[in-house]
């Protein structure tokens, strides 16, 4: 049987924070054996029951149909360029969706793994406490379980579904699904009862209630997930294929009017006009397609799945499952945090900062007795007074065997109190007992051995409430003596490093920040000065989080939080983005449209930051992709008409060398584009914690700027190298 911890003094337990796992960069880099591995499943895409889906890359897929159909009826080095090209366009759009999800093969192959054809040993008329002999175990195939199955896994067994613990105890491996070697502990009731299908049980036995639904296992959802089985399209994506489908048929209208408006005018098309007629419907046709193709938003067609697939990669990769990428996309749009204290904001236990002496006692002999009184003290804060004792005054732990004629009292809840009684053999003059613990529970001491607690101790008292801290009170009895008080132990929540500057980037970025706190408003309130929040709620229930995170939705804002108990169930269910902790109950993970992995409350900072950069990237491309069509106008425009208006000419501003030299150079500039920006896709556009008006300016510069020029540069080299090209002139 293990012995539970006591809890700390005046606090409740704290929910332990995972360690997040680590993580190689595969983010930022394209492996070149990434792409030809995906390459069979780019060309599967070409099928246009898969492809319509992208109206965009539908329309370049049709074209270059129509030019391949040309190009055969009429072969020549121009039509059989253009039409090469304009396949690869299509091939390299798929290639771009098709690396994103290969990504996550490698992922869902590990998964996989964990899902082993596990027997199960189900019990079949349990009950809480009930004996041995009162129940039937049956073995069954862990598919064959039903949500409501009651379960048996003991020390070596494999968790056959995901579940809750109902009866036990057990230390259970959880690597192969939070990539964290260190083992976790799962016990019935409280918040630590959730256990995951394909895990392991290292110690002790377990009585796990199945609740998944058939085929709807945690590990099943994350296959789906990092395969992209199962992504829809978020809003904002939706709103953006749409936006791309209208650009597509406005320039499909324009483009296709152009031959009957060049025939009525009697015009000439493609070339020069003592080489070639509109009579040529070939070349004619060829160049209208590539017109078409090179107006149309390809690039950002191309990319915007795998922008979208990137995104959740990126938090897998953290070890966080989104349930859906409209999640992702909420956390970049969220405007107001929802923050627990304990564990996310603080370190998660109070820890000694100061000894504070009564007058005619110096700080050194508080110490000494502070430490002495801790040494049966195996609460955090306990352990706290032992090591500022040694950092601040060199005082050397003690080990409690090694003190002679020393009778230990140990921490306990109800006491609230722990101490040492030293026998009349240590010390001169009788029996010198020594207590440390919350302040009324020692002055209620002092007070029963003869002592009357002085005015100082409590000024020290109210001091250290005052400002947000938990005074501990020291005092020691001798014999034939009236119990003193020496002196006060400054206990603080010890805010985390760097959340003061993470919340003035939260802040620049336009995200309010709220702690949620059961600490009383004076205390609350220091903390959250400290900790630099924009604002708090103390003595929180769960009906006040609802109540906030409605408000907050009512005034237009969106709202993340995390949470890991059944009691956080409804605000995670009513928060845009709610990020429940693996460790937490099944209810919590349910409710939420994100599960940590790690179980680390501060990891929604991260979540925030990471759907900010999906939204950033979707917008930056889209800006490269309508800016560089600019480059392609004056390339194709003077081609096709120059011959017709000669003065369109003046348009020619890189000089290309010859009209077809000009359109094939353009076709190919659209579709070398969007193999150099797959990795920028996958990667994501870099953010910095800026404003919403900053970003813009940065992106319209860097991108908009970038898209006009990168062009320019790139057409007028292929220019010149095809040049060279036989038939190209």
């Amino acid at each position: 049987m293990t012995t539970p911890t006591p809890a700390p003094h005046g606090t409740a337990d704290a929910a332990t924070a995972g360690t997040p796992a680590t993580h190689g960069n595969r983010a930022g880099l394209l492996d070149p054996q990434q792409m030809i591995t995906s390459l069979p499943d780019a060309v599967r895409k070409l099928d246009p029951r898969t492809l319509w889906r992208n109206p965009v890359m539908l329309i370049v897929e049709i074209g270059a149909v129509f030019t391949t159909v040309l190009a055969v009826a009429d072969p020549s080095v121009f039509a059989l360029a253009i039409t090469g090209w304009l396949w690869l366009t299509v091939l390299f759009a798929n290639l771009a969706e098709a690396v994103a999800e290969g990504r996550g093969k490698a992922q869902a192959a590990a998964l996989r793994k964990a899902k082993t054809d596990t027997i199960a040993t189900r019990l079949t008329g349990w009950t809480p406490g009930a004996r041995a002999n009162a129940y039937r175990e049956q073995a069954v195939p862990a598919p064959e379980l039903k949500q409501g199955d009651i379960v048996l896994v003991e020390a070596g067994g494999i968790i056959p579904g995901d579940g809750d613990v109902v009866e036990g105890i057990a230390s259970v491996d959880e690597s192969a699904i939070t990539g964290e070697s260190a083992p976790v502990i799962r016990e019935s009731g409280g918040d630590r009862s959730a256990v995951t299908g394909g895990t392991k049980v290292l110690s002790d036995r377990i009585i796990v209630k199945i609740t998944q639904k058939p085929g709807e296992s945690f590990i099943d959802r994350m296959i789906n997930l990092v395969e992209g089985a199962n992504r829809q399209k978020t809003p904002n994506e939706i709103a953006l294929n749409i936006l791309l489908a209208a650009l597509t048929i406005i320039f499909l209208l324009a483009v296709v009017t152009l031959q009957p408006l060049a025939i009525f005018s009697k015009g000439y098309q493609g070339a020069a006009p003592d080489t070639q007629a509109i009579t040529d419907a070939g070349v004619s046709g060829i160049v209208l397609v590539s017109l078409l193709v090179c107006l149309i938003p390809t690039t950002i067609g191309a990319l915007l799945s795998a922008i979208g697939i990137a995104g959740m990669d990126r938090l897998v990769q953290r070890n966080v499952l989104a349930m859906s990428g409209r999640a992702v996309e909420a956390a970049g749009d969220v405007n107001t945090l929802l923050l627990d204290k304990t564990g996310t904001i603080t370190l998660g236990n109070r820890q000694a900062a100061e000894f504070l002496p009564v007058e005619g006692v110096d700080a050194a002999t508080v110490a000494d007795v502070a430490q002495l009184s801790s040494l049966a003290d195996e609460t955090p804060e306990g352990r706290s007074v032992v090591v500022l004792a040694k950092n601040e005054f060199g005082l050397r732990e003690r080990e409690p065997g090694l003190i002679p004629h020393a009778t230990f009292v140990p921490f306990t809840a109800q006491t609230r109190m722990s101490g040492v009684d030293l026998g009349a053999e240590a010390v001169d003059g009788g029996v010198r007992r020594i207590r440390k613990g919350a302040a009324a529970a020692v002055m209620k001491w002092v007070r029963e051995n003869g002592g009357h607690p002085t005015e100082q101790v409590g000024q020290l008292v109210d001091e250290i409430s005052g400002i947000g801290g938990t005074p501990l009170v020291v005092a020691e009895h001798l014999d034939g003596q009236p119990a003193r008080a020496l002196g006060v132990i400054h206990l603080k929540d010890v805010v985390k490093a760097g959340m003061k500057e993470r919340f003035d980037e939260m802040r620049a970025m336009g995200i309010r920040t709220v702690m949620i706190t059961g600490d009383n408003p004076r205390t609350a309130k220091a903390i959250a000065d400290e900790a630099g929040v924009d604002d708090f709620l103390a003595e929180a229930t769960p009906e006040d989080k609802l109540a906030l995170i409605r408000k907050e939705q009512e005034g237009g804002r969106l709202v993340a939080m995390t949470g890991d108990g059944t009691n956080d169930a409804p605000a995670l269910a009513q928060a845009d983005v709610g990020v429940a902790m693996n460790t937490g109950t099944s209810a919590a993970k349910e409710a939420g449209n994100m599960v940590d992995l790690d179980s680390d409350p501060t990891k929604l900072i991260e979540i925030v930051e990471i759907g900010k950069q999906l939204l950033i990237t979707r917008g930056a491309l889209t800006t490269f992709s309508i800016a560089n069509d600019i480059a392609k106008y004056f390339a194709i425009i003077p081609a096709m008409f120059a011959g017709i208006y000669p003065s369109l000419d003046a348009l020619n501003i890189m000089r290309l060398a010859s009209p077809e030299s000009a359109i094939l150079s353009a076709v190919i500039f659209n579709a070398i584009i969007i193999v150099a920006l797959i990795p920028l896709a996958l990667r994501g556009v870099r953010y910095r914690p800026a404003s919403a008006s900053t970003l813009l300016s940065r992106n319209l510069l860097v991108y908009g700027l970038g898209g006009i020029v990168a062009p320019f540069l790139g057409i007028k080299l292929i220019d010149l190298l095809i040049q060279f090209i036989p038939g190209i002139s």
